[in-house]
């Protein structure tokens, strides 16, 4: 990752799981198309070191549509066509903040305040949803997500949907604020998404806690 997450999951390289899981994935992505590109794969490790890190956002799968993944859960590149769940991202940080609809979909500025946009699979095969579940991924995700919970200052975590809710045994420190609804799929957006107020309630939250709150506004 080059910054301090290395240290701290330099143990998961090692075990046998994450071997059989760089082997598949080597295999993967000779044979196939496989998104994001291999040195995007851990582009919010290395966008949001641990010691930044005050929110964690949970996705499940990259988007598996060319073009779209670039390692940011929730997120794509400029130029690229806002999905249908950051359409509704967008209309609840609008409803919530009063903030514009941007114009693009590419989150890396909420990255760079230390808002971790994680998946809990980091690879996927091109229009395949849910094609590399099972294969190890959710073990290593598993261990970013037990480093954060110890982390000595608070953190907000965001868990949209069953998938990320499934991750919420894994919060156990009470100084963490978990902030749950459903899933901002156009399926599931108008059972609770909209009008959750989790934006303003996260950044209530970090400056209760004495930390700078996120600034939502997506840059230009």
């Amino acid at each position: 990752m080059g910054n301090d997450w290395d240290a701290r999951l330099s143990s998961q390289f090692e075990q046998d799981y994450y071997q059989n899981l760089r082997r598949f994935l080597l295999r993967e992505y000779r044979q196939e198309t496989v998104y994001p590109n291999m040195y995007q794969i851990f582009t919010a490790l290395k966008r949001t070191p641990f010691a930044q890190t005050k929110v964690v956002l949970l996705g499940q799968d990259p988007y598996h549509g060319q073009g779209q993944a670039h390692g940011l859960a929730f997120s794509v590149p400029k130029g690229t066509p806002c999905p249908p769940s950051l359409q509704n991202i967008f209309k609840e940080l609008h409803r919530d903040l009063g903030l514009d609809i941007p114009e693009h979909g590419c989150l890396e500025s909420w990255a760079d305040q230390g808002v971790l946009l994680l998946n809990t699979t980091l690879t996927v095969r091109a229009g395949q949803a849910g094609s590399h579940q099972g294969r190890g991924w959710e073990r290593f995700t598993d261990a970013v997500l037990t480093q954060l919970n110890c982390k000595e200052s608070p953190l907000v975590f965001l868990l949209w949907g069953r998938h990320a809710q499934s991750k919420r045994a894994l919060i156990t420190d009470s100084r963490h604020l978990v902030l749950q609804t459903v899933h901002p799929s156009p399926l599931s957006a108008h059972r609770g998404f909209f009008g959750c107020g989790h934006f303003s309630k996260a950044n209530i939250f970090l400056r209760n806690s004495g930390q700078k709150p996120i600034n939502w506004k997506v840059d230009p």
